[in-house]
């Protein structure tokens, strides 16, 4: 079983950043994929970035240049550093672990941009 929690969510203005942790315990395989996906109020969950255990990343186009995903040392973190918010960045922000065919979900943090 695996137990994700982030931090790092809060209200920031336009143009501000922010740093978003997730922090994974259990049982974690040496192969994964781990992640950040958001929802919005009456949107669908989508993915934000994902970086494997070898450090390939992938980002949204709605992000790319402004977003940065990396891990944390002990390979169990992961961080996202989010540039140039922009009030459409606002949603509930997931972290998501994938090891083989199953995912796991963080609770979830609020990332809230003013205008």
């Amino acid at each position: 079983q695996v137990h994700l929690v982030e931090s790092g969510g809060g209200l920031v203005q336009a143009g501000g950043s922010l740093r978003l942790s997730c922090s994974a315990s259990g049982s974690i395989f040496s192969i994964n994929v781990m992640g950040w996906y958001r929802q919005a109020p009456g949107k669908q969950r989508e993915l934000v970035a994902s970086i494997t255990n070898s450090g390939s990343t992938d980002y949204a186009d709605s992000v790319k240049g402004r977003f940065t995903i990396s891990r944390g040392s002990a390979k169990n973190t992961v961080y996202l550093q989010m540039n140039s918010l922009k009030p459409e960045d606002t949603a509930v922000y997931y972290c998501s672990l994938l090891q083989s065919t199953f995912r796991s979900w963080g609770q979830g943090t609020q990332v809230t941009v003013s205008s």
